[in-house]
């Protein structure tokens, strides 16, 4: 997502960054869209309650055990 929508985002559930779920860096498909650590991304599912249902992850390093 681009900054602005990201910003827009926040504002209109008043949460930051860190506060959005986590999906980590070396999940197969943050690797196929190319997402990096810091990046926010958008995941779009189809749904039969919701019609669409749009959700946001903060791509995260894995921690180290």
């Amino acid at each position: 997502m681009e900054e602005g929508e990201i910003s827009t985002l926040l504002s209109t559930y008043h949460i930051t960054r860190e506060q959005l779920p986590k999906i980590y860096h070396d999940d197969p498909a943050v690797k196929a869209i190319k997402a990096k650590p810091g990046d926010v991304i958008r995941i779009v599912r189809e749904s039969q309650t919701a019609g669409r249902a749009e959700s946001y992850r903060l791509v995260a390093k894995r921690p180290k055990k």
